[in-house]
């Protein structure tokens, strides 16, 4: 019997390119891309260098309303060498933290559809330092 192996996880998006956008500037890249003109959707796979594991962006092309969002489906977590660094890039690039990493360790981003994303900083917590350690939250993550 073979061991299960983790693949990906799939999100719908209704703006593919604002999608694509949000994740390069989070570091993940396109592997691969299916267009199914019958179905009238495309799925793009997206991961970070190592490849492993993939998150599937699911267009479906005649979306037009938002689609609801669950707070039951949780969030995507990457871990990053430098949180504080990370945030600093998302933040210039216009994306809002919504839990900023007052304690060095943890925050958290939205994507375009409102996808939470967890940034966790690799191995112990950096020493807490402004202007993260006195940014509120803002929204939900």
């Amino acid at each position: 019997m073979r061991a299960m192996r983790y693949l990906h996880t799939m999100i719908r998006v209704r703006d593919l390119d604002a999608a694509l956008s949000f994740f390069e500037v989070l570091g993940l890249r396109e592997h691969r891309r299916h267009d199914v003109p019958a179905g009238r959707f495309t799925l793009v796979f997206l991961a970070t260098a190592d490849g492993e594991p993939e998150v599937e962006l699911t267009h479906n092309w005649d979306q037009q309303e938002p689609y609801t969002v669950g707070r039951n489906f949780g969030h995507l977590a990457y871990e990053v060498d430098d949180i504080y660094a990370a945030c600093e890039r998302l933040q210039q690039a216009g994306i809002t933290i919504n839990r900023p990493p007052r304690d060095g360790r943890m925050a958290f981003v939205r994507s375009p559809d409102l996808v939470s994303v967890e940034l966790l900083q690799s191995g112990e917590a950096l020493p807490p330092r402004e202007p993260w350690r006195s940014m509120p939250n803002v929204g939900e993550w």
